[in-house]
Order: C-alpha cells, then structure tokens, then sequence
C-alpha cells in the first residue's frame, strides 16, 4: 500500500497526444514475460494499441501489461468470485505518459467508454446527484512496490452528491464520513497536501468529541470536519477542492502514473533491483463500504501465516471500515477468526475463496476483502510475501500437497532467505527486562538504538550506528529508514499493518501494535509500563518471532539452521524443528541437481573444517598472505632486507616448515578434496611498516644518537619499494619473478606438504594458483620453475603428485589473451574482486567513501558491482575468457573465487557461462550450493 505525495497540483483534464512508438514489454529476472495482447480495432476498423481492460477481458498472466493488481482482479473475476466491476488502465499508457509527459490520444475516449460500460452495469452515473457511482482509483506494478501512490476511494463524492449517498445509504453519518476519506486521502496523495493537517484535525475533532476513535464521531462531527479538510486543500492549493467527479478521477489517474517516478519508488526498485522502465497500471474499481456499520467491514487475510508458514486463519479484520484503516494501522483490528462470530456467512465464504485461491494461484496468496451490510466481495489477491521461514515451510508443504514439484518449490526460496535463517536468534535463557509485548510480525533478532524518525534511522546508520526505528505506526515516507534500520517497532497496526508488510518483503525483523508501549515520536521517546521511558539513542531488542520488545541489548544465540548445517542437528530426528526438515529436503533436491560444484575461500585448517561442514566440496583459495601474519611478518622482512643470496635463502629457509606445516594441517581437512593455494599476491610493502611511522622511528633515533642499524635498513628498503599505487604495482607474480625463490619456496612447501600427507595414506588434491597474470610469459616462466621444485620432491618423497599449476584471471589483458594463457594453464580462477576493480578502475576498498553513495542514488549503479556482477562489463570478460581458454583446452578447470561467488545472482550468471565451480567465504556456501541449485532446475520448470 504505497503512498506519494505530489508537488504541483495539476487540475486540467487528460490531454490527448499522438501515440508514438512504445517500447517492448521487458521479461526481468523476477518472472518470465507475459503474453501481451495490446492492440484492438478502432472505429474505422484499423489496428490501434488498446489502453484500457475490463476486469473480464484480462488474466493473471497479464502482468506486464495489467500490472499485478489488474491482473488479479481478471483472474478472480473470471473464476467467478465476488469482485467489485471495474476496469484497468494499462502500464503501456503510463509509458507513453512518462515518455512524452501527456497520456496517449486514444487514452480519454477508452476511459469514458469503459466507464459508460461500468455506469449502465451499476444503473448509476459517476457522481450523479442523487445516487452516486462512487470508484477508488489504485496503482498497480507488475511487483508491489512500497512506495507507489496511495488508493484514493469515494472518488465522485461532491458537495451535491454526499446528500444522494446519505439518502441511498439512510446513513447521513456514513455519507459524511465516506466524503471526509476522499478529501483527506485526495488531498495528500493527488494533490501534495501535508497529511499531518488533515490528521492534526482529525485528532481535534475527537478530543472536542471525547471520542477514542474516528468511528465515535457522529454525522455532524464529520460534517464539520469536511468543511475543514476542503479549508486546508484551498489554503494549500490556491483553489478549492475538485467538485467534478471526472475530473477527481483523471487526476488521480495521472498521480498513480506520477508516483512511478517518486523518490521512495525509485528507492525500492534500487534495492529489490525492479527495472526502472515498467510502468504502473491503473486500477479504477466500482466502491463497496465497508464503513457503514457494525455489519460492514474490510480485512486482509492470509491462506497461510506469513510469518511461520503454518495453515491456518490468519488475518486482520476491522468492523466499520474502509480499507486503508486496516494496513495503515490507525485502528488496531481484531484476529480474522472473531469474523466468525461477527458474520459467520461470510466467514464460511470467505474460507472457501481462500482454498479456492491458493490451490488456483498454488502458493500462499493475500487477499483484501470488504463486507458491505453483510455481503463478501474481494478486492485483491495476490501471490503474498512471506518471512524466510515461511518460504522454506510452504515450498515443502505445497509438494507434499502436490501443488508443484520439486523444482519448482526450489524456486519458491532464494538465497538471501537462506541467509536470514542462518542469522542469531535471541537467547530465550538470557536475563533481560521485558518492556512491551506486540504482534510478531516479521522474524528475527534485532538490536540497536532507539530512533523516531526515518532521517536519524538514516543518518546514525551510515556512521555504523545499528538502530531499531520506532513509530506509532509506519507509512510509505518511513521506508528509507525502515531500510536503513535493523528492526522496526510499532504501537499499532498488525500482521497486515504497511509496517509488517514491507519489513516481510525486505527480511527486516518487526514487531506491530504494541498497544502499551506509548510512542512519542516528538518527543523523541517512548513509554513503557510502569513509566519507564526509553530516549532516542537508549539501546532496545526487540523479537519478531516472539513479539517481545526489551530494554537493551539482548544475547543471541546459533540459529538451528546453522547447527543442522554444521552437523550439531539432524534433519531426521523426530524432535528436529520443522523448519530444518524443510530446509534438508530443499538443500537435498537442489545438491542433486546442481552443475556448479561450490568450494570455500579458507586459509587455515579451522576454516576449511567448517566450510566442509557446511557442504564445501574443496577450497577454491588459499591466501598465503594470511599465513605471513604476527612473528612471521619478522621474517619476511628479514627477507626484504636480505643482501645476498645467502642471507635470502636463510630467510626462505625459515620460512619452509612453517609453510609446510600450514599446507598439511589444510590438505588433512580436506582430505580428498581438491585445495587450490594462491601463491603470495598482495603488494609487498603489505609487510614492511608504515613508512610516516618508521621514518619517524629512525628520526628520533638518531636525535638521540641511538641509530638502530635494522631500522635504517629497513627504511631504505621501504623508500625503495614504496609505490604510490601498489595495488597496480609489485604484486602477484610480480613478486615471484623479482624475488627469487620466494614462489619455489612457497610450492616446495606445497608439494611436500602434499607427499608427506600422501605417505600417511591420504589424499592431497592440492592445486597451485599464481596470480595478477597478465601474459602468458610471466606463467611460463613461473610453471617451469614450479615443476621443476616438484619433481624434485617427488623424487625425494618416492611419490607421485600430480599437483596441477594454474593462474588466477584478475587483470582485463587475460581474460582478452585467455586463449594464450590456457596453453600453460591447467585451469582458471576468476578474481572477480581484483577484475572488477580494474575494469572499472576504481578501489573496493575506497569506493563507498568518496563516490559510490551518489551513484547508487542516482540509479547509475542499481547495486555494487562487488557485490553482484557486472554482467555487461566484467561477466563479458568471464564469459569470453572462458570460452576461449576452454578452446584452446577443452579440459581446463574454471571456477571463481571472489566474493561473488556466494551472491546468489552472480552464481545464476557463473552457471550460464559454463564454470565449473565457485568460491566463497565458509558462511556463504549453503547460499551458494542452493543458488547453484535453482539455476539448474530453472530450465526443467
């Protein structure tokens, strides 16, 4: 339920344009294209695009064009269920509209025809005097966007035509109140009114009452209230409030085309990667009330719960109502279940079109529903979002039902939900004040400082700060700080509250209608039972699973799915959670079909140990840099200093055990499996002091005529190798061709780590990778050196190795030479880190302070690409490396070992461009492993 509020006010009438070429309807990565049936025959019998469907003329598989809320209305009004006459206007028209900044010519005569069609079905006119046809007008992407324009009912509703609803209705407070709706919702989201005027006096006009709520208001309240809302719209505007129902709704039609283009839109499309040029449709929807009594009613209902994935009713309901009270959480609702006591014949009703809708759609669908005295009709039903958790419950139980099949219950979850299982929980065991209790909204663990407002959510969180955004209620201008936060906190509203909804859709833990915890967000604070105050910057926990809310910082514990995947928890024990059942089966289909084998990034034996646990079928890189830390760092600097090759090969000397010992505690924990270690890489002065520091050092030293000779070495040693851009300078097989010895030591420590694990009736697979190689020289000569140290051991050991010699594809100039480094290569390993930042040429590790913040707002970057792949730019150069490298070797081995390698969009693209593994950090190897998985089933759906 998104909302958007416009700066100018436009009062003109659609304007007719020439109709100019439209752009094709784009297929994204969320679901495959949509036949697209746009064109019809105009009066004169010539083809022409169409712009507006009737709830009847569309289906669900019209998203591209109908939007997914306009298709669902077809797709229920052709299964016969109770929904509401109306007509779409499709996102073609809002591309014209965008585009060119006027609505296409055809667009104003399609919309009077379609709505002559809908007045003479309701035997009423839109806005007639004294018995009005009243519409809502809603937007309506092909994927629900938070952030999208706001649904404005009672649309028709005028100073003349309020009488005739009263009349018809013989609720003059109804009629009131339903108007009172239009001018507060109109104002703020078509017309750019501040919403707080309208809620400012509406809160007045109760306490003037001493009424709890709006429904407490009699008719003479409302029409005072009318009075006032048209007041504020003109002192705002500079004229009065639209009295033309036509005129309402074609501005309301050109605000949902607007807020396509409003700031948070643009915000969510950026973060869940939406493409930018879809359009939105436009739902217009004959009204039903559910504001006119105790026998009315509007709810939001679930076929299963959202937030666990159990069967069952669940669901908000809300007597007297209109349905924007029930998601924006003005009113806390009672459970769907109490329908049954309220209205048992459309309780009974409203099940059935459940079951109907989900073994329809199969899959877990949300629904919105109004009663009207007594009478069921739907107004939205769509595939819902749902926690982590849920997802992985709901794949399983829908196969077991036999709605889908394996496959497609692979992609029914995704990688990033596998992510959020593996995060802490609260420990249950741990001392902590309990200060609130609410709805359990959204999963997970959250904790940090306490913040009113979206712009100090923001601000706080981009100095490192964790925070916890609490409000009365959330609302569409929240959500750039209901992203930036870790958790959100509301007094009120429940499970279908917009604050549970989109925390759900973006995996934020949430916790809804904490009714005794008083929020005030002027004051910046928040009261608890008993007086305890919580003030902005006070640390707070608060439990989506359980919806309870804590003073401080409360421990966390493993999540159970970790501990199934370390091996602490069996899938099979009867007391095993469902959830980890559900997870077993899912990561077992997927293992079975997946052609992308998943290693780890580990450097030590504790790594690698944990990474085989967690399903790593090898070590896809080895740093050894890591291995040069604390007192080893001494002697590569004795290294560094050496003069002669005596003392040089001291140095390497001292280093070979050491080396060794690392490779053979590795090669014992992952026995069997295959080891790939990358020779030394990172700039040498990595291991020399800071250069400021030791020139400082020696400075001083020497003041006090206590010159240390190793210090004054050392410094010229530094100002010899001092490099103004070292990542582009002494490096990788740099350092192996420059510094002699050093790669021999490192592969003799390899290769004899190999046989000494090889005598003791193991099975070292071990793999040797020389990096930063630029052409196929500096391999050639490297490989020769290396295979010579090996056959050396080999000999000294009686043993045969079979060590295979690689290289690491980092730099632009191999992937484009790719073909000549194979011929000495026995496989590659893209470093898509170092590749991307040569590509693009900027630093990974200085990026996102300088620049990267502007472009990502921009929308020049719709996400990192260090965190997923730039497929246009460095992909290409995979791919063609690839390709190239495997025909000049058919058998040459390639995988990935950046970070990449565990970002599920990335393992799609390594899967499609033929690798044969990726690499990743220990943690992120189940994503991987389950990404690989729904990459291969993808084709078989």
């Amino acid at each position: 339920m998104g909302g958007y509020s416009r700066v100018t006010c436009r009062w003109t009438y659609l304007n007719a344009f020439d109709l100019g070429t439209l752009p094709a309807v784009r297929a994204t990565d969320h679901e495959e294209p949509s036949p697209v049936p746009v064109h019809a025959k105009n009066a004169s019998g010539a083809e022409q695009q169409k712009f507006v469907y009737d709830f009847s003329e569309g289906n669900k598989d019209l998203k591209d064009l109908l939007g997914g809320k306009g298709a669902n209305l077809a797709e229920m009004t052709n299964l016969g269920l109770p929904v509401p006459p109306g007509f779409t206007i499709t996102t073609e028209a809002c591309k014209v509209y965008l585009e060119s900044g006027s609505e296409p010519a055809p667009l104003r005569d399609e919309v009077s025809t379609h709505l002559a069609a809908l007045e003479e079905r309701m035997g009423k006119k839109l806005g007639q005097a004294d018995d009005p046809l009243l519409v809502s007008v809603r937007s309506g992407a092909k994927f629900s966007m938070p952030g999208m324009m706001d649904t404005v009912l009672n649309i028709g509703l005028s100073d003349e035509s309020v009488h005739g609803l009263a009349a018809q209705a013989g609720d003059e407070r109804f009629a009131w109140d339903s108007y009172r709706r239009l001018i507060q919702m109109f104002g703020k989201t078509v017309l750019g009114v501040d919403g707080d005027l309208f809620e400012e006096a509406l809160e007045e006009a109760k306490k003037v009452r001493g009424a709890a709520t709006d429904v407490d208001l009699c008719a003479d309240d409302l029409r005072q209230l009318v009075e006032q809302f048209k007041g504020i719209v003109a002192k705002q505007t500079g004229r009065d409030f639209p009295q033309d129902p036509r005129e309402q709704m074609d501005l309301a039609v050109r605000a949902v085309f607007d807020s396509w283009n409003g700031d948070r839109a643009k915000l969510y499309r950026r973060q869940e990667r939406i493409p930018h040029d879809l359009g939105t449709a436009v739902n217009v929807c004959s009204m039903v009330f559910g504001n006119l009594g105790p026998d009315s009613g509007t709810g939001v209902a679930f076929t299963r719960d959202p937030a666990s994935g159990q069967q069952g009713v669940y669901g908000d309901y809300l007597q007297n109502a209109q349905g924007e009270d029930v998601v924006a959480g003005i009113r806390n609702t009672v459970p769907l279940a109490e329908l049954e006591k309220l209205d048992k014949a459309s309780y009974d009703q409203l099940m059935q079109i459940m079951e109907t809708l989900e073994t329809h759609y199969k899959d877990l669908c949300d629904i919105e529903f109004t009663i009207e005295r007594g009478k069921l009709w739907m107004l939205q039903t769509r595939v819902g979002k749902r926690t982590a958790a849920a997802a992985f419950r709901i794949a399983t139980q829908l196969v077991d039902q036999g709605l889908i099949d394996e496959a497609e219950a692979l992609q029914r979850v995704n990688g990033a939900q596998l992510a959020q299982l593996m995060f802490p929980r609260f420990d249950v065991d741990a001392k902590a004040e309990q200060i609130g209790w609410g709805i359990a909204a959204s999963p997970g663990a959250a904790v940090g400082k306490a913040v009113f407002d979206s712009y100090t959510a923001i601000k706080w969180s981009r100095s490192g700060e964790k925070v916890i955004l609490i409000r009365r209620e959330t609302n569409p201008d929240d959500l750039d700080g209901m992203i930036a936060a870790e958790g959100i906190l509301t007094s009120r509203g429940g499970k279908t509250s917009h604050a549970a909804v989109v925390a759900r859709g973006m995996g934020k833990t949430c916790v809804c209608g904490a009714e005794e915890l008083e929020v005030d967000t002027k004051r910046r604070r928040m009261t608890a039972p008993g007086g305890l105050v919580i003030e902005e910057g006070d640390v707070v926990s608060i439990d989506g699973s359980s919806g309870k809310v804590y003073k401080g910082e409360v421990p966390v514990v493993p999540s159970p799915v970790v501990e199934y995947f370390e091996g602490r928890m069996h899938a099979g024990a009867e007391d095993a959670d469902e959830l980890v059942k559900a997870v077993h089966r899912i990561m077992a289909y997927a293992d079975r079909v997946r052609r992308l084998r998943v290693r780890a990034n580990a450097d030590n034996a504790e790594d690698a140990s944990r990474a085989r646990r967690f399903g790593a079928q090898g070590i896809g890189l080895c740093r050894t840099e890591h291995m040069f830390l604390g007192e080893r760092r001494e002697m590569v600097e004795r290294l560094i200093l050496a003069d002669t090759k005596e003392e040089r090969d001291k140095a390497l000397q001292g280093l070979l055990p050491l080396q060794k010992g690392d490779f053979v505690e590795l090669f014992e924990s992952m026995d069997g499996l295959p080891v790939t270690v990358r020779l030394l890489d990172p700039p040498l002065h990595e291991f020399l002091p800071d250069i400021t520091e030791l020139s400082v050092r020696v400075a001083l030293a020497e003041s006090r005529r206590d010159a240390n000779e190793n210090d004054l070495r050392l410094l010229q040693a530094v100002h010899r190798l001092h490099e103004q851009n070292p990542m582009l300078g002494l490096r990788g097989v740099r350092l192996g061709l420059v510094i002699p010895g050093l790669f021999t030591m490192q592969v003799r420590a390899i290769a004899e780590a190999a046989a000494e694990r090889k005598n003791a009736n193991g099975d070292p697979r071990a793999e040797i990778m020389i990096p930063l190689v630029g052409t196929v020289q500096e391999l050639e000569i490297v490989r020769e050196e290396a295979e010579q140290v090996i056959a050396e051991v080999e000999r000294e050991y009686g043993v045969e190795l079979k060590l295979s010699l690689g290289t690491m594809i980092e730099l632009p100039r191999a992937a484009l030479t790719a073909a000549q480094i194979a011929e000495s290569a026995d496989f590659f390993s893209f470093g898509t880190n170092d590749l991307t930042q040569t590509v693009w040429g900027f630093s990974r590790d200085d990026v996102e302070a300088s620049f990267f913040t502007a472009y990502l707002e921009k929308g020049i970057f719709g996400v990192s690409p260090f965190e997923t792949i730039d497929k246009d730019g460095v992909g290409s150069l995979v791919r063609d490396a690839a390709a190239a490298g495997r025909a000049t070797r058919p058998d040459l081995k390639l995988g990935v070992c950046g970070e990449h390698g565990g970002d599920p969009e990335s393992v799609h693209f390594f899967h499609e461009a033929g690798l044969d593994y990726v690499s990743c950090s220990p943690f992120r190897i189940p994503v991987a492993r389950l990404e690989a998985g729904r990459a291969a089933a993808r084709g078989t759906r």
